[in-house]
């Protein structure tokens, strides 16, 4: 999904039990999944719309051409990713499901089918015509001048009610100028939150939270630190060795108390409890809200202001297990596993005005995707 968002493909999934903060997390009765979409190519952010619908995002499938134009290829993390306009948003209302968007950009590796794909990343409301969706990237900005196809990678896009999506910011641009970390320029745009006058966007890659203004001018509100963790045994280094891993973050919602709170993925080695959820004020440095999480992919608050946190892989991303989970923070600080088997990479979570949870589930395998609801 980008050099940061590096995945351990894996295909065996089994049920496991945390413990966060060096406390048992209930595991509750094995809720029921019920689909309401299928079929998704790499199903990701999802949000509800002011009428109602819920909408998600589908980084796409990157080309379909078996013979891709070599400019609009380039080398990735995993391997060669090549472009293709297969990004989509659909929209699941009435209990049927329609891309209301198509030609987003997406980038994916051509020997993976699909699967992993990097594209539509997230999508957030604010009235009717002004969705705002995040494409990624994955990749240093410069990758995008080998040709002009690639342009509308690592962009800010609104979606107006006709599908007739326009670039709104450059967030990529803004990482090669400004570089808020200040290491390698890598920009992901990853999450986006809607508001009145700016969009907030977590770009994973450059490791920022950015404010877009509503006249496109971008800034930075947020970095988030590296962190010094225990080098894995694999890598062979002596005991005790410690290596720099990055913040990735990956979601970006308000709060009830008015402040912004930003899960992370982490980068490599992916530790286990490793991931954090950070409280943002602006003119303040992010502080820690919780912590002990693992592949922090999606945050989402819930009507009575628990915090629902999903895990991509809540064995860690080094493990090869695909399994997830979706946590709840109760407003009492305690903690309860809401779902984890059946959860396969989920990449996306959202609280529906009916109160269920819902989840895109499959969300790096293309065609395979889908949308359940969760019962809290």
């Amino acid at each position: 999904m980008s050099r940061k968002l590096v995945l351990s493909l894996g295909v065996v999934a089994m049920l496991v039990t945390l413990t966060l903060f060096g406390t048992p997390v209930s595991q509750a009765d094995v809720p029921q999944m019920v689909p309401v979409a299928s079929g998704l190519d790499n199903p990701r952010g999802l949000a509800f719309g002011p009428e109602g619908a819920l909408y998600v995002t589908e980084a796409g499938r990157g080309t379909t051409d078996p013979n891709p134009d070599p400019a609009t290829c380039f080398d990735g993390p995993e391997g060669p990713v090549c472009y293709g306009a297969t990004g989509a948003v659909t929209r699941i209302l009435n209990g049927q499901q329609e891309r209301i968007a198509s030609g987003l950009p997406s980038l994916a590796n051509p020997a993976e089918h699909g699967d992993f794909a990097i594209g539509p990343q997230d999508i957030a409301f604010r009235g009717r015509g002004n969705a705002q969706v995040v494409v990624g990237l994955g990749a240093n900005p410069a990758v995008r001048d080998a040709d002009s196809r690639l342009a509308g990678l690592g962009q800010l896009v609104q979606l107006p009610a006709s599908g007739a999506w326009r670039n709104v910011a450059d967030m990529a641009a803004y990482e090669a100028d400004a570089n808020p970390d200040g290491g390698e320029e890598d920009s992901n745009p990853y999450g986006v939150l809607n508001m009145a006058g700016a969009r907030l966007v977590v770009d994973a890659g450059a490791n920022a939270l950015l404010r877009v203004r509503a006249n496109g001018n971008i800034s930075t509100l947020a970095v988030f630190p590296d962190r010094l963790v225990d080098a894995p045994p694999f890598l062979g280094l002596p005991p005790g060795t410690q290596i720099p891993m990055q913040s990735v973050p990956t979601s970006v919602v308000m709060g009830p108390d008015g402040a912004y709170y930003v899960g992370e993925l982490t980068g490599f080695p992916f530790p286990l409890d490793g991931a954090r959820i950070y409280r943002v004020v602006p003119g303040q440095a992010p502080q820690i809200y919780a912590e002990g999480f693992t592949n922090v992919i999606d945050i989402a608050f819930g009507q009575d202001g628990s915090l629902y946190v999903l895990e991509f892989a809540t064995n860690s991303l080094l493990s090869g297990d695909p399994t997830g989970a979706l946590i709840r923070i109760n407003p009492d600080g305690t903690r309860d596993i809401v779902a984890s088997a059946g959860l396969v990479f989920p990449a996306g979570v959202a609280v529906g005005p009916d109160g269920g949870l819902y989840v895109s589930n499959y969300g790096a395998f293309a065609g395979a995707g889908q949308v359940v609801r969760i019962e809290p």
